[in-house]
């Protein structure tokens, strides 16, 4: 009897520490590809890991735009209060333009441009991610629509 005691608990300890490691793993993977989301109001209130991947969205300042010949493209992105100064090389999408929202993926430089990884343009808050458009609305930028109604 003893025998099934110890037998029950050696098996319960073994499955306890493959599901703990199979945890690990899982958590360690995901690691990599969790980004998470700041605006450029909370980039300029708190200090943010340079080389740590994260999100950063708002408007894109008007008049910011620069073209380069090597196909860089610098712009700043602002949420209204603060401006974060953002470089990208790639192709833009076709929605890509000033005053209009963007999601930028990509890492905090030393010197406090953001270099994008990723850009995706955004045409209204309906497809923007809620921080950007509650960020835009308590500064009074965005206004709530009211969809109309058909009489």
């Amino acid at each position: 009897m003893r025998f099934r005691k110890r037998q029950r608990l050696v098996l319960v300890v073994v499955a306890m520490l493959l599901l703990s490691g199979a945890t690990a793993l899982i958590l360690a993977s995901l690691q990599d590809s969790i980004a998470f989301f700041a605006t450029p109001s909370e980039l300029a209130a708190r200090e943010v890991e340079p080389g740590k991947t994260f999100r950063i969205g708002g408007l894109v300042v008007e008049g910011s735009v620069v073209r380069e010949p090597d196909g860089t493209v610098r712009f700043a992105v602002t949420d209204t209060v603060e401006q974060v100064p953002v470089v990208y090389r790639g192709m833009l999408p076709d929605l890509f333009r000033e005053g209009q929202g963007v999601v930028a993926l990509g890492k905090l430089g030393d010197d406090g441009v953001f270099v994008a990884s990723e850009v995706l343009a955004k045409h209204d808050e309906r497809y923007m991610p809620r921080e950007v458009s509650d960020a835009l609305k308590e500064a009074g930028y965005w206004e709530e629509q009211e969809a109309e109604t058909p009489q």
